[in-house]
């Protein structure tokens, strides 16, 4: 039977030492070049965030009613003017200041009610700007 000296499967202090120090410069630059390839601020879309809310303001059972559009706009960022459309066929109802050509704009598609029983698609257009 052999008889362990006691010096088997170990590491000098300074290779250990070397290698715990390669390995977290290993770990460093890794992570510089990975922040370094994460994308910068993201310049967000106002409007379809706004435009999720509106529609939700301006549905009731999964129809649109036009006579609450006015009351959806209060639905926007804070600090930002909005202006929402509602068409129906030849029908247009806006609501809100006059939107410049710069304003984000989502649109969505929505159903109408356009009579007693009777419903329609629609548009939903929601600008929003600064």
């Amino acid at each position: 039977m052999r008889r362990s000296s006691g010096r088997e499967a170990q590491t000098e202090p300074l290779a250990a030492v070397v290698a715990v120090v390669v390995v977290a410069f290993a770990l460093a630059l890794y992570a510089g070049a990975f922040e370094a390839n994460l994308p910068g601020p993201v310049d967000r879309n106002h409007a379809e965030a706004a435009a999720d809310r509106v529609e939700r303001a301006l549905t009731v059972g999964g129809v649109a009613r036009p006579d609450r559009l006015a009351a959806a706009l209060d639905r926007g960022p804070d600090g930002y003017q909005v202006n929402a459309t509602l068409a129906v066929g030849d029908r247009t109802e806006r609501a809100g200041p006059t939107a410049p050509g710069t304003a984000d704009t989502a649109s969505r598609r929505v159903s109408v009610s356009t009579g007693p029983g009777e419903v329609a698609p629609a548009r939903l257009e929601v600008r929003v700007w600064t």
